[in-house]
């Protein structure tokens, strides 16, 4: 098991509970309660706005099913949304397409699979938890930073109605936007005051480094999300970076990032800026909708960013 006291609050950690092998996040907690002849039942609690996926694979036809005992969730299985309440089953065999699964509030459920998967838990596990530690080591605003800005990009991507396969790189990139910095040098990303030029430069490519990580074959967990650190720093009127691309060349789950990121930094008290009052910060944001920001993203934000609140 992994030393807590040097774990960030945010990342996953395993353990074994009561003679149960059992997989933690900050939001979701997996316990294998049996297992016979390939067959696997996991006992999973997910917190309110945490999310879980179910992707199709290549050889892959089993049969998955998920009963939930209590809460409720938000199941998006390709671009079709459902609302599970107590009782209520999904079942599938096999997926043929993403399945994105979003707490609407604190829940437990059965999830059943008929080959093994726990395994695959683990692994998951210990790639999030290798590069939380690095983030939460390199900048500890970024790593709490991240976390904030996956949960509030999820509720506009609810709100967006988005897809599966955007809900989940939605989800994946928001939490690992920034994790590019890591390749950044401390003395450039921790400088208290204004940077150059060059310095900027410098920074700027942690959108490609980002991408480059994500991609990686040895991060497969985290392809889906490459996108996002890629484009985050883009601008609806072109004025962003790496590309400058311009509206709808970008992709929507970081045009998502993008306001949610912008927002959190201008609440947020950081080395060079003061933080600023919540409604001053909305009422910026809404008023560069059609200029840096998407509008139909800054729509939705406005509709939901009473609820940010709720959420630390």
């Amino acid at each position: 098991m992994y030393d807590s006291s040097t774990t960030p609050k945010w990342i996953s950690i395993l353990s074994r509970e009561e003679g149960l092998e059992t997989a933690y996040t900050q939001n979701m907690t997996a316990t294998l309660i049996a297992s016979k002849n390939g067959t696997e039942i996991i006992h999973h609690r997910l917190a309110r706005m945490g999310t879980m996926a179910i992707m199709p694979a290549a050889g892959w036809n089993e049969l998955e099913s998920l009963c939930l005992l209590t809460g409720s969730l938000r199941v998006t299985y390709g671009s079709e949304t459902s609302i599970l309440h107590p009782g209520d089953k999904l079942v599938a065999a096999p997926v043929h397409e993403h399945v994105c699964i979003v707490a609407i509030e604190d829940s437990e459920f059965l999830y059943v699979s008929s080959a093994p998967v726990f395994q695959s838990y683990q692994g998951l596990v210990n790639g999030f938890h290798e590069l939380a530690v690095k983030i939460s080591l390199k900048d500890g605003y970024t790593a709490s930073h991240c976390e904030r800005i996956r949960r509030y990009s999820l509720m506009i991507g609810c709100e967006l109605n988005l897809n599966a396969t955007d809900l989940l790189s939605l989800s994946c990139g928001a939490l690992f936007h920034d994790i590019g910095k890591i390749r950044i040098p401390d003395e450039i990303l921790m400088k208290p005051g204004k940077l150059t030029p060059e310095e900027f430069d410098i920074i700027k490519q942690h959108t490609i480094f980002g991408r480059d990580i994500m991609d990686s074959p040895e991060n497969p967990f985290l392809n889906i999300g490459s996108k996002v650190a890629e484009q985050h720093h883009e601008r609806y009127d072109g004025s962003g970076y790496p590309y400058g691309l311009k509206r709808d060349d970008i992709y929507l789950p970081a045009a998502i990032v993008a306001v949610v990121d912008s927002y959190d930094a201008m609440i947020s008290n950081r080395p060079y800026q003061p933080a600023r009052k919540k409604a001053d910060a909305v009422r910026e944001i809404a008023s560069l909708s059609g200029k840096l920001y998407d509008p139909c993203v800054v729509d939705a934000f406005l509709k939901v960013v009473d609820t940010f609140a709720g959420e630390d």
